[in-house]
This record gives structure tokens, sequence and C-alpha cells, in this order.
């Protein structure tokens, strides 16, 4: 299995700045599902259940992988809870 280099989109990098989230938030809630950061080609989802944000909701990410890079499309807190 080989490393993903994760890439943030401009509109990711506004909803972090805006939700007060990190960088290193978002990449703990991607490590938690897959701690190898393994994914299939595509366009996924993933909702965390222990990382929180400052505001209390999980925290979203949704994300695209490509061959070796993943680019996160866009992260914010999950108001509604989880489904």
């Amino acid at each position: 299995m080989e490393k993903h280099i994760i890439y943030f989109s401009r509109h990711a990098k506004r909803r972090m700045k805006l939700y007060n989230l990190s960088e290193d938030d978002v990449s703990s809630v991607m490590n938690c599902l897959s701690p190898n950061l393994y994914f299939e080609e595509g366009k996924h989802e993933i909702v965390s259940k222990t990382k929180l944000s400052p505001q209390g909701y999980p925290i979203k990410v949704v994300f695209s992988c490509e061959s070796d890079t993943i680019t996160v499309i866009t992260a914010y807190p999950l108001k509604k809870g989880l489904k």
C-alpha cells in the first residue's frame, strides 16, 4: 500500500477556517477510518464518530481520491448529527 499525499482545495480551506477546523483535525478523521490512508479511487464521504468539532458536532469530510493523491473537497461540522 502506498502513502497518499493530501491536498486541501480552496473551498475546503475556507470551510475549515470558518468552523475553526485544522488540517490535523481533518487528517485525523480520515486516519480513524483507514489508518494507512488507503482508499479506492473516486469520491468519498466520512463522518467522524469520535473526533468532534469545536462546536461539539461530528466532522464530515468529503474528498476525492486519485492514484496517489487525496484532495479534500470540503470539511464541516455535521449539525444534524449522525444518521
